[in-house]
């Protein structure tokens, strides 16, 4: 298991998921740059609040093929995903590490 922790609410109880969430937080993080910076340490991800609920209320999430970039398409999310977007929502989490 991954554990999921909120390093913008520290008091908020880490989340466990599947160890497969690992590769997964890709797909919903915010870009470093968009956010104007360069990057973020090894396993910190910043995950925008308005898009956790646009993919919550859609139960979908777009990504984009890593071999073509205008290739893209929706996936449903897993039980896991929308527990921990719930628990991003419910506790407006947005810095995460994962451990």
């Amino acid at each position: 298991m991954v554990e999921v922790h909120a390093l913008d609410q520290p008091n908020i109880k880490p989340i466990q998921l599947p160890d497969r969430f690992k590769t997964e937080v890709v797909y919903f993080m915010t870009p470093p740059d968009k956010l104007g910076r360069a990057s973020f340490p090894p396993g910190e991800y910043w995950i925008d609040l308005e898009d956790a609920k646009t993919w919550l209320d859609d139960y979908v999430i777009e990504v984009v093929s890593p071999l073509a970039a205008d290739v893209k398409a929706e996936m449903e999310l897993t039980d896991y995903q929308e527990q921990w977007l719930e628990w991003l929502l419910e506790n407006q989490v947005q810095h995460i590490k994962l451990s």
